[in-house]
């Protein structure tokens, strides 16, 4: 008479008695699996946490036009709303939350709105960094103008010459520790090659 087998199970029609190397192993790449599947979950809904906050710094016609769910609008609403701190992380775990809610299509327009955001205001902020380097040229050097007018002929240049030569009369010493005294045609000139160097990138 066959010996029935004890306490077990098949793996692949191979039995596996329980307390066996086989039965170990086998519970130990369940647990593995188990394991990496809970870290998968965390980072995803952590990933989503991040993005939900981000939908906060979003301009106000670019969150309209995403397909959001009418509760998740709300919430990012509120949440720009909101100034108190201890609120404010309520808000936002909220808005974390009813991300998780909401389909591969929408977190698809959300990642693409804020990438496009970002873009943005990475180029605006170069613009304003060359105004800035062009403005310094333009006040430390005479050459520098019609280097200017070479890359920006529609330029007034008789209003630029005359705010350059304002900007370098208004400027004082520096007092110890501080900055050089500027006034207004300093500013002026900053406003004006940036307005330049905005309808350029336009065009381009």
């Amino acid at each position: 008479m066959a010996r029935k087998p004890g306490k077990g199970y098949y793996i692949d029609g191979e039995f596996a008695p329980k307390g066996s190397e086989l039965d170990r192993q086998f519970r130990a790449e369940l647990k593995g699996t188990e394991a990496a599947s809970r870290s998968e979950l965390k980072r995803e809904s952590e990933e989503l946490q991040a993005l939900g906050e981000d939908l906060l710094a979003l301009h106000g016609e670019t969150l309209e036009q995403l397909p959001l769910s009418e509760a998740l609008h709300k919430a990012v609403l509120e949440g720009k709303r909101i100034d108190a701190r201890g609120g404010g992380r309520r808000q936002r775990q909220l808005i974390g939350k009813l991300m998780r809610q909401q389909d591969d299509e929408t977190i698809a327009a959300i990642r693409a709105a804020i990438a496009l955001q970002h873009g943005l205001s990475a180029r605006d902020n170069a613009t304003l960094h060359l105004a800035e380097r062009w403005r310094e040229q333009l006040i430390a050097d005479d050459g520098a103008l019609d280097l200017w007018l070479a890359e920006q002929p529609a330029t007034d240049a008789q209003q630029l010459r005359t705010l350059i030569r304002q900007a370098r009369k208004d400027a004082g010493p520096a007092q110890p520790g501080g900055l050089p005294r500027q006034g207004r045609a300093y500013r002026s000139i900053f406003q004006l090659l940036r307005s330049h160097l905005r309808q350029k990138e336009q065009q381009a």
